[in-house]
Formats: structure tokens, C-alpha cells, sequence
């Protein structure tokens, strides 16, 4: 007897589900969008106008999603204010928020719209994913209705959270992230009362999300890693690059070695104040990635992961951060040690004055040792190793210890620690360790025209950082970028006194 067309596709759906939980990888994609802002405005626009914008975004993110899936992607992410923009006071942002529930209810806007209050935003994303057959993740607002008997209600009587949504391949709604570290231009939306950990199941690993500044807290973003042990970040930004240690493509591929976990980055594309640099980020290396100062074009990539990458043999060891650099005694004197600021911070320089050599730098309880050889020194570059042990207090509040490598902007050494973009010097070797008193540290190497090292640097597990081989391109930074979170509280620290 012939089955049932429904007992078939169920039959059918079934095997394509003990297939994927077989597959040891997974195809994942990120979108970085060129967002269509609204105009400038302190008054609301009405909703019609709020959801024609909206949709001019949409129409752009469902070609992505619609490529994505013809190339075989499980799943995309797309950034942080991709569907409006950012430029809202609390009252202008409200007409572009809708009421985003609970997953537990379990949703699927695209067949069942009209279940809750209209969410033609959700509705539209849900659609996406099922008429795709793909995991959708995407950034919105939500708005929660509040009244008095809440001593936290707003006056307005209601919360807005910068949020993220997940759709799964049938559309339905099976993830809601609010954002709880926000930047602080973010005055348009509420920091939720206690931070969320939002993780949720796939058939290609456990996945977290959280967004943009949560990255450099303890708070959902370690935890989710750490505690929860999820394989997977998916990360929507609207990042800001600050160099020489805060650009996107960077610092989100230094957390993911450091963390040891996949991480989904989708930026958003607005280079006039510095937006690029999406990517797809495995434990041992950047699988694929963008950054492009010189148009306005967005960008799909995707590449292959490992479904579990801590049970890959590809998976770095665990290392003991400060085993090397605490056994060696300091390989130079403090005698040339000069001060300068990196993003508001006082750093203890001391320069690369020979082609090649081993030197110490120290500031309060961190000393950051290298050992290096260059190719060919170059007389109008200069280099220097740099120690910062101390609490960040601008744009956020976060304790670091910073260990680098890093080129000054000219041979002046008052430059040094400003922006580069571009350098002439190859090394032959280079080695970077440092005596932190933080297990939470984030390597990285970063290349002339701000491009990444992929597979040409590793961690020893006693805590160097090191090169393979030669560098195939200039160097401008190799850090090691330390997060000390239980110190986040304290007091700003007095200045290190500048040396003569």
C-alpha cells in the first residue's frame, strides 16, 4: 500500500532532519547592509511611512536571505539597525516597533499574522525563512506596554528594547534577544531589567545571540560561551572601527579564538562614520570576511563551520595565559619606556630599536614581553610593544590588560598609539606573551589595509602568540586583548606617571 502524500512529506521531513543531525558542518551566511536611513526627524512619522522604509530594507535583506539559500546557507544573519537605522530620539523610533512575544508561544507570524497585534515586520521575516527554508536573524524594536504598578514603567508608559529575532526554516519564532548593554547614543531604548542569556537549538548546534557593545561585557555574552557552552554567537552590530584594536573584522575574530566558539558577525555598511567589517569566524581562523572603506556596497558572504568546533580536530588547546611570560625573566630594562594614549588610555611604550631583538614592557601587574626579527627595518617605520593594565572609562566602563605590537602613525614617538591603516614592515617571526591576571584574553594580528591574518598566527597553550611563518603582508597591530571583568567596578586608577 502506497503511503499518504502528507505521511510521505512528513516521512521525508523526518529523514532531512536525521540527515542535518548527522552533518558534522553547516553552511552559514551573514549580510552586511547598506541601510536605508530615514530622514532626521524629532517627530514621529506615521506608521504607513515607518513600514514603507521598513520594507525598502526588507525588500533588500530578502534578496540576501533568497541568495543565501539558493548557495545551500542554513542560516543568515543580518546587522543590527538593518530594517531603520539609528538615528531616533525615543519618541521618533516608536512608530517602527512592534510587540515581539515570548517564543514559548509558539509563532509562526507568516501563517498565523493576525494572532497577536499586527507585525507586519515579523510577519515579513517570518515569511522569509519559511518561503526560504532557512534560519532568519534579524534586528528590531519591541515595545512592552507598562503602567504605574511598575515602579520602572517609563513615563511614557511603555519599554522599548533594541531586539533581535530568530526565525526558523518553518518561520517560526524561536528566539528573542533585548539588548542589555547599550551604547550610549542607544537613548531611544530601555536596558532590560536583568540581562538575558537567549540560547536555542538547531540541528547544526546550540546557538546564543546578543548584540554589538554586549561583546565587550561579562554579561550575556561570557556567560552564554562559558556556562552555557553554545557552539555558535550570532552577532548583529552597527559597529563603529576604532583602531588600532576595536575594528569589527579584528576584534569579533579575536573573541571568537579567545572564546573558542563559531561567531556570526553582520555589520552594517555606512563608511562615513566608520561602519564595515562583517564575517564568519571559526575558532582556529577567520573562515571569510569583508571590509571595504571605499564604496557603499553591501555585502553576502558565507562559508562552512563546524557544527560542534570544541569537538573539531581542529579545536585550539586550552592555554594558561601567563605560564610563559611569568617563567622568563624581563628580556630589557625600563630605561626608554615612554608613555602615550590609545582611545583615552595610558599606555607604557618602549620601542623596536633594532631589526630584530627581545623586549619587555611593564605597567602596574602586566608585563608584556616579544621577541621578533623583522624583514628588513624599515628607516622611516617605526614599532613599538605596549602595555596597558587599567580601567577604560570612556564610551563604557571596562577593566583591560592589553599587551601589542603595534606601528606609530609616523617616526615621531608622540604618535604612537593613533590610528594606522597601512605599513610597509614584514616580520620574519614574531612572539607575544603576557603575565595577565585575566584567562579572558583575545589574540589578534591585523594587517596593512586593515586586513586579517587568517591561519598565519597561533596560540601556544603557554600563552604565546605567535607567527607560523613570515607575514605575507605588513604588520600594523598583533595584540593580545585582555578582559578582566571582576574588576569592571572599581574606581578609575590614577594615571601612570609620564616618563621623561
Amino acid at each position: 500500500m502506497l503511503p499518504s502524500q502528507p505521511l510521505l512529506h512528513a516521512a521525508v521531513f523526518a529523514l532531512a532532519v536525521l540527515q542535518a543531525l548527522a552533518s558534522d558542518t553547516f553552511i552559514a551566511a551573514v549580510y552586511e547592509h547598506a541601510v536605508i536611513l530615514p530622514d532626521v526627524t524629532d517627530e514621529p512619522v506615521s506608521p504607513n511611512d515607518a513600514l514603507a522604509l521598513m520594507n525598502k530594507n526588507m525588500d533588500v535583506l530578502e534578496g540576501a536571505i533568497k541568495e543565501a539559500a539558493q548557495q545551500g546557507a542554513h542560516i543568515i544573519v543580518t546587522p543590527e539597525d538593518g530594517i531603520y537605522g539609528w538615528h531616533f530620539t525615543r519618541e521618533a523610533i516608536y512608530p517602527y516597533l512592534e510587540d515581539i512575544p515570548d517564543p514559548a508561544v509558539n509563532w509562526i507570524p507568516c501563517t498565523d499574522p493576525t494572532r497577536f497585534a499586527p507585525a507586519p515586520v515579523q510577519e515579513r521575516l517570518s515569511c522569509m525563512a519559511r518561503n526560504n527554508s532557512i534560519y532568519v536573524v534579524a534586528n528590531m524594536g519591541d515595545k512592552k506596554l507598562c503602567n504605574s504598578s511598575d515602579p520602572s514603567c517609563p513615563s511614557d508608559g511603555r519599554y522599548q528594547y533594541n531586539t533581535d529575532v530568530v526565525f526558523d526554516p518553518e518561520g517560526k519564532l524561536v528566539a528573542r534577544y533585548h539588548k542589555y548593554n547599550l551604547f550610549m547614543l542607544e537613548t531611544q531604548f530601555n536596558y532590560p531589567k536583568e540581562p538575558e542569556a537567549v540560547t536555542f537549538e538547531t540541528p547544526f548546534g546550540k546557538f546564543g545571540i546578543f548584540t554589538c557593545f554586549d561583546i565587550l561585557f561579562h554579561e550575556p555574552a561570557v556567560v552564554l560561551v562559558s556556562e552555557l557552552q553554545v557552539d555558535t554567537v550570532l552577532f548583529p552590530t552597527a559597529w563603529m572601527n576604532v583602531l588600532p584594536f576595536l575594528t569589527a573584522i579584528e576584534f569579533h575574530s579575536a573573541w571568537a579564538m579567545g572564546m573558542g566558539v563559531n561567531f556570526l558577525a553582520a555589520n552594517t555598511h555606512y563608511t562615513s562614520i566608520s561602519m564595515t567589517g562583517s564575517g564568519i569566524y571559526a575558532p582556529d581562523r577567520a573562515r571569510t570576511y569583508y571590509y571595504n572603506m571605499k564604496n557603499e556596497d553591501g555585502r553576502l558572504l558565507i562559508a562552512e563551520l563546524d557544527s560542534h568546533p570544541r569537538l573539531s580536530p581542529a579545536f585550539p588547546p586550552a592555554v594558561s595565559w601567563s605560564s610563559y611570560a611569568s617563567s622568563v625573566k624581563r628580556f630589557s630594562p625600563n630605561d626608554h619606556d615612554f608613555s602615550g594614549l590609545i582611545f583615552h588610555d595610558q599606555f607604557t611604550f618602549t620601542e623596536l630599536t633594532k631589526p630584530e631583538g627581545n623586549l619587555t614592557v611593564c605597567q602596574k601587574d602586566l608585563c608584556c614581553h616579544l621577541s621578533y626579527k623583522m624583514a628588513g627595518k624599515q628607516e622611516d617605520e617605526v614599532y613599538v610593544l605596549g602595555a596597558f593594565d587599567g580601567l577604560h572609562v570612556v564610551e563604557g566602563q571596562y577593566y583591560l590588560q592589553i599587551c601589542t605590537l603595534l606601528k606609530c602613525k609616523s617616526t615621531d614617538l608622540n604618535t604612537c598609539g593613533q590610528p594606522v591603516e597601512t605599513a610597509q614592515t614584514k616580520f620574519e617571526m614574531f612572539s607575544l606573551s603576557g603575565t595577565f591576571g585575566t584567562n579572558y584574553i583575545f589574540p589578534g594580528v591585523l594587517y596593512s589595509g586593515v586586513q586579517l591574518a587568517p591561519g598565519e598566527f597561533e596560540v601556544l597553550n603557554d600563552g604565546r602568540l605567535i607567527s607560523k611563518t613570515r607575514t605575507t603582508k605588513p604588520v600594523i597591530t598583533v595584540m593580545l586583548f585582555g578582559r578582566w571583568y571582576e574588576k569592571d567596578h572599581l574606581k578609575q586608577d590614577p594615571q601612570p606617571p609620564a616618563f621623561p
